[in-house]
């Protein structure tokens, strides 16, 4: 088998390549990519174009340095996809809600129905039970609401 790869070079970096591509798809999270690449590229050029041990592994060495280089390059310039910064943070998923008091507001504190759970907010002024109000910010762990001069949507 060795003797193989000592009559044909390219059969070694063609061996080489398909066996770290097999391994990059056992999920190497793309380490193995790039030098599973390299090493059929090299194949191909020994194959096209026989030289020497030491000009085929400068030929792997480079082109593995320069695929990767290339495959960063073209992440960096690609769009982020925005991670969704309130992920986990329910008071900051509020923000904008419109809601409706359960209970009155006295001195600008209070608690409000949310879902299955109840929130403590606060207010500039005390509002009456039933008063449509709106999440404009969360302080520590309770919203601050605003009162909405609209009428209460019918339920």
């Amino acid at each position: 088998m060795i003797a193989l790869f000592f009559e044909h070079p390219y059969a070694f970096w063609l061996s080489l390549g398909g066996l770290l591509l097999a391994a990059e798809m056992l999920g190497a999270s793309g380490y193995l990519l790039w030098s599973g690449v390299a090493a059929v590229v090299t194949g191909l050029l020994v194959w096209l174009l026989p030289f020497s041990w030491e000009w085929q592994g400068l030929c792997f060495a480079v082109l593995t340095v320069l695929a990767a280089l290339l495959w960063w390059r073209w992440l960096a310039r690609r769009p982020q996809p925005r991670v969704n910064a309130a992920l986990n943070q329910r008071g900051q998923q509020l923000i904008g809600q419109r809601l409706q008091l359960d209970a009155p507001l006295s001195n600008g504190h209070g608690h409000v129905r949310v879902g299955d759970s109840s929130w403590p907010v606060i207010a500039n002024e005390d509002m009456p039970a039933g008063a449509l109000v709106e999440v404009i910010a969360v302080e520590g762990i309770r919203l601050r609401v605003r009162r909405l001069t609209q009428t209460p949507p019918a339920a």
